[in-house]
């Protein structure tokens, strides 16, 4: 089974750490509403760009879904 963006976001949750992946993860785990099960790109990105206002820049997203695809090719 695939495992979706969200989850795969989850090993960035950290509380002591500062940077922008992990303070995405942070406040994504905190989202309730956050798109869990999906793995569509398009999908996450409109809900952050309409729900997410914790996201400084898009392009911290962007960073962490081509992470994201790059774990999933090497499966």
């Amino acid at each position: 089974m695939e495992k979706s963006f969200y989850h795969y976001l989850m090993k960035y949750r950290d509380p002591k750490l500062k940077d922008d992946l992990t303070f995405f993860a942070n406040a994504a785990y905190d989202d309730h509403s956050f798109p869990k099960m999906s793995s569509e790109y398009h999908e996450i990105s409109n809900y952050l760009e309409l729900n997410g206002p914790y996201l400084p820049s898009m392009a911290i997203f962007d960073q962490a879904w081509d992470l994201y695809i790059s774990e999933k090719n090497q499966k």
